[in-house]
């Protein structure tokens, strides 16, 4: 009767143990879904300011064409 005993208690033990991972990993899966909620936020917002970028005008007389600090290298050697 005492082995019966021991392996109920085992069997218990490992019941709780099972449990207690259960509600770990399902604690630390809603970290991680937070954290990829916050990624896919922070995507969206640089989405946003990168399609506030505007190029410059390439006209002839735009100003910002070139700039007296441009190097131009020499083909010859």
């Amino acid at each position: 009767m005492i082995w019966v005993a021991v392996f109920g208690g085992i069997a218990l033990a490992g019941v709780i143990m099972f449990i207690a991972y259960a509600v770990w990993l399902a604690h630390k899966a809603a970290d991680v879904f937070s954290e990829v909620q916050v990624v896919a936020d922070r995507t969206g917002q640089l989405f946003d300011l990168l399609s506030q970028i505007q190029p410059p005008d390439p006209s002839p007389d735009s100003p910002y064409r070139h700039s007296d600090l441009t190097v131009v290298g020499s083909t010859d050697h």
